[in-house]
Formats: C-alpha cells, sequence, structure tokens
C-alpha cells in the first residue's frame, strides 16, 4: 500500500504539467543558452540569430510601452534603427510553468538610438513556450526603465 501511494504521489507533478529536477536543470540550461545567445544577436545586429529566436507571435511592449512585432523587431536589427554598444545583464531568475519558461532580469544598456545615445538599467521579463517540436521560442517581451532610488523618488504603484 506505501508502494502504490508513494507512485501515485509521486505522479502527481507529471499530470500536473510539473518537470522533474533533471528536466528543470536541463531545460534552465537550454533557456540561459537562448538568453546569451539573444544578448549577443542585440549586440552584434544578427538578425538571423534574432529570427531563430523569435515565435512567429511574438510581441514586445518597449519602455516607452510601445508594441512591437517580430517582423518591426527584425527589420530595426536588420536596419541598425537601435545599435547596442553595451548590455550587461545581472539578477537573472528562471521559473517554469510547464512548457512555459518566465526570465527576468535587470539589464544595463548603452545604446545609439535616432534620438541620440541611451543609457540605464532596465528591468525585462522574457516568456519562452516550447513548441510541439520541443524547441523553446521567445513569444513576449516587456522592459521597464529602473528609476533612480534616490530622496526624490516618487510614490510608484506595487
Amino acid at each position: 500500500m506505501a508502494a502504490v501511494l508513494l507512485l501515485a504521489v509521486g505522479a502527481i507533478p507529471l499530470f500536473a504539467g510539473g518537470l522533474s529536477l533533471a528536466q528543470k536543470h536541463e531545460s534552465r540550461h537550454e533557456i540561459d543558452q537562448l538568453e546569451d545567445e539573444w544578448r549577443n544577436a542585440v549586440l552584434t545586429s544578427d538578425a538571423k540569430t534574432m529570427d531563430s529566436l523569435l515565435a512567429d507571435d511574438y510581441m514586445a511592449i518597449t519602455p516607452s510601452g510601445t508594441l512591437q512585432s517580430r517582423d518591426e523587431a527584425l527589420q530595426n536589427m536588420r536596419t541598425g534603427r537601435v545599435h547596442f554598444t553595451s548590455l550587461t545583464l545581472t539578477d537573472r531568475k528562471v521559473r517554469f510553468y510547464g512548457t512555459t519558461a518566465v526570465v527576468t532580469s535587470l539589464a544595463s544598456i548603452q545604446a545609439n538610438t535616432p534620438d541620440g545615445t541611451v543609457t540605464g538599467d532596465y528591468r525585462y521579463t522574457r516568456v519562452y513556450v516550447r513548441d510541439a517540436q520541443g524547441v523553446w521560442k521567445m513569444v513576449s517581451f516587456e522592459a521597464s526603465h529602473v528609476r533612480d532610488s534616490g530622496p526624490h523618488k516618487r510614490n510608484e504603484f506595487h
């Protein structure tokens, strides 16, 4: 009876869409590699690599609050509209929900845009989904500028 109970309890994560520890470790490694590929593609304006990372229905919300489709993101990269000269990522956290991975991180950037040089720290969330072939694709991205936490910090929504 104890063996049956143990088997039943052990199977709950499988039925609930959970991942075993080994699966989480392997998936975490894959997501870390994809995040590194994304960073390198951004720094080198590698639209071919970026094309392979983005899902067909990819959508981004830029720090200014505008929506950016997959085609728009790739076009901006191909034309060099935004060129990153520095991109340092820290504080990466990866969480899994079945076939979905949510990545949060802190990005310190320096970039040249048509409006001039942009520098600063940005918190971002990136969402990956594993497709039917087992390939992780980036489906969503959102970035927010990290405001100075000095004495003049405004109250913000929590």
